[in-house]
């Protein structure tokens, strides 16, 4: 199915169409949550409530602003986010090491995200200790800049800073990968 054939089925509530998008994204999908949320239980979670929400919120979907597979991958990304900050999850999934994300993971379903596969670690070893930190924690672990500056007590600015310097750094590499 074509991206506008997909939309226009969902838009009419069509279930083969929610079939065909659970069945060609699922996987991917549920890769970006499962980066961010150790616990599998816990992942299939928020992947079912984030599948639901894209679905439900179709409409909100807007074709000017970006792919339909971004749109998806930023409400599973904004709900591991969400669940994360949630008084359900401990301070103790925010203590996973870079290396945890950055050279995967196998879960029971058999899959493995080699995020080194497609250049993210050869990336992250261009950044220095400082800038690698706060990208680790905003990007793998959902901090906010505010969380990291009260959580390690870091000025707000020098966050921030060391977040742009970092973006830059990766920006004029990006080619590599």
């Amino acid at each position: 199915m074509q991206e506008e054939e997909i939309l226009k089925g969902l838009r009419a509530r069509d279930r083969k169409t929610t079939e065909y998008l659970y069945e060609k994204y699922s996987r991917a999908l549920f890769g970006v949550i499962r980066r961010m949320i150790a616990d599998e239980d816990i992942c299939e979670e928020v992947f079912h409530d984030a599948f639901i929400k894209i679905t439900r919120k179709i409409d909100q979907y807007d074709e000017s602003k970006g792919r339909l597979y971004t749109w998806m991958v930023n409400i599973c990304r904004n709900s591991a986010i969400d669940k994360l900050r949630s008084k359900e999850i401990s301070q103790s999934t925010k203590t996973e090491t870079i290396d945890h994300f950055v050279f995967g993971m196998k879960g029971r379903y058999g899959t493995l995200d080699q995020v080194e596969g497609i250049g993210v670690k050869e990336l992250m070893e261009l950044l220095n200790e400082d800038q690698k930190f706060v990208i680790e924690y905003i990007y793998f672990k959902g901090f906010t800049h505010m969380e990291i500056s009260e959580e390690f007590d870091i000025p707000l600015g020098t966050v921030k800073s060391r977040v742009r310097a970092a973006i830059q750094v990766l920006k004029k590499n990006i080619e590599r990968i």
